[in-house]
């Protein structure tokens, strides 16, 4: 039987420069893999790897890896059924006091699943790539400070 190299060729090495640009911290990688799982979901699902991805996702432990990696993201979850009128999320940032800031996120659907899924979208598109709340377009609407 022959012995297994595990030292890397010369020709496979990284290059310097390649490792300058490989500047994604684990955070950021994980916001970007959430930010496509979530942008999947909200694909009508006509190929069967999207309803293998709503199979695992739509179900009280898929809300749980959401709600996981939103954790991880600084944001808490607050989930509510409205008596047969479907459920609300809200992902607030981390602390005592949650109110609606600029970095909530909100989703209402049937489902509590879709819910959560919408609601952690909302509150990731309101961050910019460096992860911190984009800053509040005040001519976007009338709600401008006084």
């Amino acid at each position: 039987m022959g012995t297994l190299c595990t030292a890397p060729r010369a020709d496979s090495r990284r290059k310097p420069e390649a490792e300058a640009n490989d500047t994604l911290s684990v955070t950021d990688q994980r916001t970007r893999l959430l930010r496509a799982v979530l942008g999947f979901l909200s694909v009508e699902q006509r190929e069967p790897e999207l309803r293998l991805l709503h199979r695992w996702l739509d179900t009280w432990p898929g809300i749980g890896h959401v709600v996981a990696g939103m954790a991880r993201q600084g944001y808490d979850l607050e989930l509510r059924r409205y008596d047969g009128q479907g459920w609300r999320a809200l992902f607030f940032p981390e602390g005592f006091e949650h109110s609606l800031t600029a970095q909530a996120g909100a989703g209402r659907a049937p489902s509590p699943w879709e819910a959560v899924q919408r609601a952690a979208s909302d509150a990731l598109a309101k961050l910019d790539p460096s992860g911190d709340a984009a800053p509040r377009d005040w001519t976007a609407d009338d709600e401008s400070p006084e």
